[in-house]
């Protein structure tokens, strides 16, 4: 059986990581209390309804009213069930107040706070969350997603083989939009041979292949690629020997339209060759 939590800041996704999951033939439930967690998961695993083999739930501050008890319920959780996973979604502090405006809905510690701000609340569920945070499998920040961005993603890492104990997800993005925060490493590719400034590749991306010939036929890319392939080649294996289940690669150019797709390509196609299971996301690539 495979068990996943969704967890994380409200606003951030997690209904619709939950929809995702059971478009793909996840048995889901959403809200449950951290404390009827061992209660569900023997239910399910009793079970020999076929639904029963994939579950995914959300467990969030909605219904755990001691924050402190529920990160260590699900804490205590994993640590006992070697097939649990927790997917935590997340966003930056002012795009999630922003969400909260324009569907003017009330944030859960809302009550708590009582003549609090929204911005409070959220600040203050960052802080309770942060130790659930830390035992995730799976970091997704949705800050600069679409809709479609994150069924891809959620897809991408649930719906393929799950032998394969480590994903590497390479995702190409712009320095002028921000760094993706949910990014265990971060490569600047700002420093190759540029196609914004070739007329005729401008307003092509990094998945034309004429610009990624442009991009690819500098002996200073070759050497770059290079240097960098030896260095995750080295530390992938490692991160894999920790335990990690996803490692999340970033990949920025200025705009996040040539040179990081192009060269996130380039890894992609390496790990993949050598028998990882990668997924390839170009985060700005429509801006």
């Amino acid at each position: 059986m495979e068990f996943v939590i969704i967890t994380g800041m409200s606003g951030a996704g997690k209904t619709s990581a939950l929809h995702i999951l059971e478009d793909i033939g996840y048995y889901c439930v959403d809200n449950i209390p951290a404390s009827l967690l061992t209660t569900f998961y023997t239910l399910c695993s009793k079970s020999d309804d076929e639904m029963m083999k994939h579950v995914a739930v959300v467990v969030d501050v909605r219904g755990n009213e001691n924050y402190t008890k529920m990160n260590q319920e699900i804490e205590e959780f994993k640590l006992a069930h070697n097939n649990v996973k927790i997917l935590y979604l997340d966003a930056k502090s002012d795009v999630l107040i922003i969400r909260y405006k324009e569907t003017r809905r009330k944030h859960p510690l809302a009550e708590r706070l009582k003549d609090g701000t929204v911005a409070e609340a959220v600040q203050l569920e960052k802080e309770l969350l942060m130790p659930v945070k830390k035992l995730a499998d799976y970091n997704i920040d949705t800050t600069y997603m679409s809709n479609k961005q994150l069924r891809e993603r959620v897809m991408s890492v649930f719906m393929e083989d799950t032998s394969q104990s480590l994903t590497l997800t390479f995702m190409s993005f712009g320095f002028k939009y921000g760094i993706p925060l949910e990014a265990d490493l971060i490569t600047d590719v700002r420093c190759l041979p540029n196609p914004f400034y070739i007329p005729e590749l401008k307003y092509l991306t990094g998945n034309d292949k004429a610009v990624r010939d442009y991009v690819l036929k500098s002996e200073d890319t070759q050497e770059f690629l290079r240097l960098t392939l030896n260095l995750l080649d080295f530390s992938v294996p490692l991160y894999l020997k920790e335990g990690k289940s996803e490692l999340v690669v970033g990949i920025g150019c200025t705009g996040g339209k040539h040179r990081s797709v192009t060269i996130a390509r380039q890894l992609r196609e390496h790990f993949y060759q050598k028998g990882y299971k990668c997924v390839i996301q170009h985060r700005d690539i429509n801006k």
